[in-house]
């Protein structure tokens, strides 16, 4: 006789519930009814997106970013029916990310506005599917030692590191050697600029940038991968989630976005993770950890699909992606200054204040410079970010379009 084991539900936090990650994370919990239950939901400013969700889930709690919107959500629900509980603020938001009923919570909150809820998800014990790489990046040890002294475990939801997880053997305990791997190879689309010179995209508008060939994604990650400084990123992502040397990690520029990144080992194998480019995969993969569950996505076919192609990233036409390994070997706060300095001039390039060819030489002249603050406390960290984001200001005000 065979005996059906019935899968406990899981309850769920989204943090940034209203982006591409939150959208395609509820989109998977839809297609499983009965799997997960929606605890808490958040957003910073798309109200009638997370009334619609509030709406479909009836979440236990739902937050804003501002007061005034939260009372508005709150009134329209109450109008439906529906007892959601509503509130505003970064606290709020970091209390959704400890909800007590909430065993898995989904980190997708864009930028370092997501690091203490992420945090505060690791000190209750969570499984943490981490989505935001800024909480990893400005953070480091901090982060992971957090996840260990409070038992929570961490499954990454960016599509290469991901890869990299899958390819690892299940007990890999963070000792890359013991584990018999040679390096991690981080694969990068190369985005929407791949071929062009630094001459010809100095002038891009916003909307080239954000045009990527592949992935549909934020737009802030949009113009990040078309620098490369989404793979500069996930260089040190990968250095701390996977206990990885900076010589032991290599990007490889893949323009299909079907290997999702690679693991090399000592014996000379190399194994891959190959899937579509849709974000539905990590995200499925970590909802349903250790077990792999239905993520609505098209299967790949090899034979469309045709050649895989590798490069060499050039580094004159990307000089965004150097600046990860100069951060490592810095050390201290210069991880946290990288992200701080990225953040400001994105925004400013996508507000139009801002060349595309003067992102990179705003960052690196933040990097160079000497900041205060304190790698070893989350004090320290959000003083070196502050700091970083007042000198990246000043530097984009004397390069304004």
């Amino acid at each position: 006789m065979t005996v059906q084991v019935k899968t406990p539900v899981a309850g769920l936090t989204v943090l940034g519930a209203t982006g591409t990650i939150g959208v395609n994370t509820l989109d998977i919990v839809r297609r499983h009814p009965g799997r997960f239950e929606v605890v808490a939901l958040t957003a910073a400013t798309q109200v009638e997106r997370l009334y619609e969700q509030c709406l479909e889930f009836q979440p236990k709690l739902a937050v804003l970013s501002d007061p005034a919107a939260a009372e508005a959500l709150e009134r329209r629900l109450r109008e439906r029916g529906v007892r959601t509980e509503v509130a505003a603020g970064p606290q709020a938001c970091i209390a959704a990310a400890g909800h007590p009923d909430a065993t898995v919570v989904m980190a997708a909150i864009v930028g370092a506005a997501g690091l203490m809820p992420t945090l505060e998800a690791a000190r209750h014990g969570k499984r943490v599917l981490l989505a935001n790489k800024e909480a990893l990046v400005m953070t480091g040890g901090l982060f992971i030692g957090e996840l260990r002294r409070h038992g929570a475990s961490l499954v990454p939801i960016d599509s290469e590191h991901n890869a990299i997880f899958q390819c690892l053997p299940r007990d890999f305990s963070g000792d890359l050697r013991a584990a018999g791997v040679r390096r991690i190879l981080l694969t990068a689309s190369g985005g929407p600029f791949r071929k062009r010179s630094p001459e010809s995209v100095a002038d891009v508008t916003p909307e080239e940038a954000c045009r990527h060939p592949n992935w549909v994604m934020g737009r802030k990650i949009s113009v990040d991968s078309a620098t490369m400084m989404n793979k500069a990123l996930e260089v040190i992502e990968a250095h701390w989630l996977f206990g990885a040397a900076p010589s032991e990690i290599e990007v490889l520029v893949h323009p299909q976005s079907v290997v999702h990144s690679m693991v090399e080992y000592c014996d000379g194998s190399v194994l891959a993770q190959l899937g579509q480019p849709d974000m539905r995969t990590p995200i499925a993969y970590g909802l349903g950890f250790p077990a792999r569950i239905d993520a609505g996505v098209e299967f790949l076919d090899l034979l469309k699909t045709g050649r895989l192609e590798f490069e060499a990233p050039d580094p004159q036409r990307f000089p965004c992606l150097p600046l990860a390994w100069a951060a490592l070997a810095a050390g201290g706060i210069a991880s946290t200054v990288l992200n701080a300095a990225n953040e400001i001039a994105v925004e400013a390039f996508l507000d139009r204040r801002l060349r595309f060819g003067d992102i990179a030489p705003v960052i690196e002249s933040v990097l160079a410079q000497a900041l205060p603050g304190d790698a070893g406390s989350v004090e320290g960290v959000l003083v070196a970010d502050a700091a970083a984001r007042r000198a990246a200001a000043a530097a984009v005000a004397r390069r304004a379009c």
